[in-house]
């Protein structure tokens, strides 16, 4: 698998964060250390324990992490869950979780795919 099947995987935009990042190569080294980003483990436990000042933190920091790397399905999912949390709507938060929960898992597949490859 290339970086641009990966992105492709994952319904990311490969252009766009090679126009951001300048290279491959840290494109490969900036998508491998999504691996290891706790947010989205964060977002999980929080909204589970209804911690949700919490959840809110992680899922901003998870919609920065996806639109830094062009991330784009992840991003938009990450991004609504970010804006419920913001305005309380803890309800409407809820019920976005396991699209972002399937959207997550789809991402960090590929990705690990990708580097395991």
């Amino acid at each position: 698998m290339t970086i641009q099947e990966c992105y492709h995987a994952l319904e990311g935009d490969y252009a766009e964060v090679l126009s951001r990042l300048y290279r491959e190569e840290l494109v490969k080294k900036f998508t491998a250390m999504f691996l290891s980003d706790k947010s989205f483990k964060l977002l999980e436990d929080s909204m589970a324990s209804e911690n949700f000042e919490e959840a809110f933190r992680a899922a901003h920091t998870l919609k920065g992490v996806c639109q830094n790397l062009s991330f784009t399905k992840l991003f938009h999912s990450s991004h609504e869950i970010t804006e419920a949390l913001r305005t309380k709507d803890f309800d409407h938060a809820r019920s976005l979780l396991p699209r972002v929960e399937m959207d997550y898992a789809q991402t960090f597949s590929a990705v690990q795919a990708f580097h395991k490859g």
